[in-house]
């Protein structure tokens, strides 16, 4: 049988593994597409075509925060003004109170904003900048990986007991 020691020493290792959003950001790098609010929404859509992504942080002339614009808020403001709305500037229909995180923070913490708040992306902002951009689909592969290391600790501590 493992002795407590054992247990706590494959607890802590674990605990010093935990997948925070500075670990997705490690894995999947940093450049984030942005646009400034001036940019017409037909622009925004062909770059979110071109470069099939879900959504393009808005920023201000000093590089701050503005706004984030996604697919949906496209297809919403098209779906009640027409197709004139593409010419229209994509400060009109972005969110602009943006809720961001910060590289410290938990995948749970993550997944819980998301889900409440119903949106995919998340910019990650460290001092006022923005430094990344975290999806869903990131989010989920982190806590997929999180699940199987901790699946392995486990087999690892039958194994040893």
């Amino acid at each position: 049988m493992m002795s407590q020691g054992k247990w706590d020493e494959s607890s802590r290792a674990l605990e010093e593994t935990s997948m925070n959003v500075a670990t997705i950001l490690k894995l999947k790098g940093r450049d984030v597409l942005t646009a400034r609010p001036d940019i017409p929404l037909m622009e925004i859509a062909a770059l979110l075509g071109s470069h099939r992504i879900g959504c393009i942080v808005v920023v201000d002339e000093e590089g701050k925060v503005a706004g984030i614009v996604s697919e949906r808020d496209i297809v919403r403001v098209v779906g009640s003004e027409g197709p004139e709305a593409l010419k229209e500037p994509v400060e009109t229909c972005m969110t602009k109170t943006v809720v961001a995180c910060r590289e410290s923070d938990t995948i749970d913490r993550l997944m819980s904003e998301m889900t409440s708040h119903r949106f995919r992306h998340m910019p990650v902002v460290e001092r006022g900048r923005l430094v990344g951009l975290v999806s869903i689909g990131d989010v989920v592969k982190m806590r997929i990986a999180e699940t199987e290391m901790e699946a392995a600790a486990m087999r690892q501590y039958i194994a040893t007991g």
